[in-house]
């Protein structure tokens, strides 16, 4: 067991003093152990892993290993499930309880594969379902270890209808509650509304947290103003920029160095999908169009390097040892006989569905792409990187 932290206390502590927890969003492909740590060595105060599939964890060792990795530094951190099962729910949160200081219900994924599953804002639909998950993590669960619950607006024009969910929420036992201030119906590019949040944090006893268009650190300050949530949670304001929470206008060059760092100690542990990417969003403001195009049909680690010791003039170390701490990942252990004992007649045995596949590139790269990039340029044909680490044996780092 790795140390723990309270993360009730982060919120208690803030509320103190009169300012919030910064909190790192749980982002599917994205919120990954080397990318938390730069995130932490930049002001983020609590990490979230990225979605995991509750059912998928409970059943499949290769799933756990893919999904989750950690280590002893890695803390306070929330690792994130979708699940529609209240026995696959406390089932993962007990595997991953030696390993993390809570749990968060994902209710807000909008996307059409999660809410076609019977995930994300689809577990909006059934509520006694979603309240019987949340009373069951707190029956079973030791006090501290937080479980959360992570959701949208159900109606835009409404807020007394979410209120009221929440509220439900609340009596269930959630430690705290996280709102992203649209709909699932409404896209990245349409306003938050603050306003129902701030409703939604009023009627509320439990900290909340407040998401959605946090690109700055005066995005974050100014929702905090109008919201008064204990935390403010960013997701792609800090893919672009790591280092947003320490009130830098752009990603700096010596957070890129971090990374290239990160990636290095990482060794077979990082796909270069993972990799270029951030590279990809963090350099989009220090490069030019044409450069970022060149950029993102790199495939090969060694180029990447060349091109940000050109472009950027970044400093590259030859030593195996991180710019910033990094202590050993964990190897987790977990006990494969927790499902089979609580599996209860009737649940469902079908083979798990993979979150996602690595062999494509994601919502947020593709939208990336379209708009960084220029228009006439061919599609990417990054190679594929499912079964394969990021610097193998033909490349050095």
């Amino acid at each position: 067991m790795k140390p723990r932290k309270d993360v009730l206390e982060l919120f208690a502590d803030a509320r103190q003093r009169k300012s919030y927890v910064k909190i790192s969003a749980p982002m599917v492909r994205y919120s990954k152990l080397e990318f938390r740590t730069l995130l932490r060595h930049n002001g983020v105060e609590l990490c979230f892993t990225p979605m995991i599939i509750a059912d998928s964890f409970c059943r499949s060792d290769l799933a756990r290993q893919n999904e989750f990795t950690t280590n002893g530094d890695d803390t306070p951190l929330i690792v994130q499930f979708a699940a529609k099962d209240s026995v696959q729910l406390l089932t993962a949160a007990e595997m991953v309880h030696p390993y993390a200081d809570g749990v968060d219900l994902n209710c807000g994924c909008p996307q059409r594969w999660a809410i076609s599953s019977g995930y994300g804002c689809a577990t909006l639909k059934t509520p006694e379902l979603l309240h019987d998950m949340i009373r069951t993590l707190k029956r079973n669960l030791p006090g501290k270890f937080t479980a959360s619950v992570k959701m949208r607006l159900l109606r835009k024009d409404d807020t007394g209808s979410t209120v009221e969910l929440c509220r439900r929420i609340e009596q269930c036992g959630a430690s705290f509650i996280t709102i992203h201030g649209r709909t699932p119906w409404e896209k990245t590019c349409e306003p938050v509304d603050l306003d129902a949040v701030a409703s939604i944090k009023r009627a509320l006893n439990v900290p909340v947290v407040a998401n959605g268009n946090i690109r700055t650190l005066e995005d974050a300050d100014r929702a905090f103003e109008l919201t008064q949530c204990e935390g403010i949670m960013a997701a792609r304001g800090l893919l672009a920029n790591p280092s947003l929470y320490t009130g830098t206008a752009v990603t700096p060059v010596s957070c890129v160095e971090d990374w290239v760092s990160l990636a290095r100690r990482a060794g077979h542990q990082m796909t270069f999908q993972c990799f270029h990417h951030h590279l990809t969003f963090m350099t989009e403001k220090l490069i030019r169009r044409k450069q970022r195009v060149v950029l993102n049909n790199i495939t090969r680690s060694d180029d990447v390097l060349d091109f940000l010791r050109k472009e950027l003039s970044v400093a590259l170390s030859d030593s195996d040892e991180p710019r910033i701490p990094f202590s050993d990942y964990l190897q987790c252990k977990y006990d494969d006989t927790l499902y089979e004992t609580k599996k209860v007649n009737g649940l469902d045995d079908q083979s798990p569905s993979p979150v996602y596949t690595q062999q494509g590139h994601g919502k947020i790269y593709a939208e990336y792409t379209a708009r960084s990039c220029e228009e006439r340029q061919p599609p990417l044909q990054l190679c594929s990187m499912g079964d394969k680490s990021l610097f193998d044996e033909r490349t050095e780092m």
